[in-house]
């Protein structure tokens, strides 16, 4: 049983690593966008930016907390599922990741 909690802190510990060294992806040429996609964009993703920064704390978050980001990443997926190709494909991955990670965090606290 410790085997498999290290093991699962371990992964826990490196996913949240990754987003917080990744930081939150830019598009190269994002003028080349019209002022409405652009404005479009930043609505959803500085929601993501707050939704996402939270990932290196996680562990500390309570577990209503942790049901409110799996919510607003939930919310998210459409308003990102609109967005062009490229866009769509990373941050719909990186959404994905940081909402796995909230609910791995709090599957693992119901379980115990």
């Amino acid at each position: 049983m410790a085997m498999k909690r290290s093991s699962a802190v371990s992964l826990l510990l490196g996913v949240a690593f990754s987003l917080s060294i990744a930081g939150p992806p830019t598009l190269d040429g994002g003028l080349s966008f019209g002022p409405a996609i652009l404005f479009a964009q930043e609505g959803w993703k500085s929601e993501y930016d707050s939704v996402c920064s939270k990932t290196d704390v996680a562990m500390t978050l309570s577990n209503e907390e942790l049901k409110g980001l799996i919510t607003q990443c939930d919310r998210l997926k459409p308003r990102i599922e609109a967005e062009d190709e490229s866009t769509r494909k990373v941050y719909l991955r990186r959404l994905q990741m940081c909402g796995d990670l909230y609910r791995y965090v709090l599957e693992s606290r119901e379980g115990k």
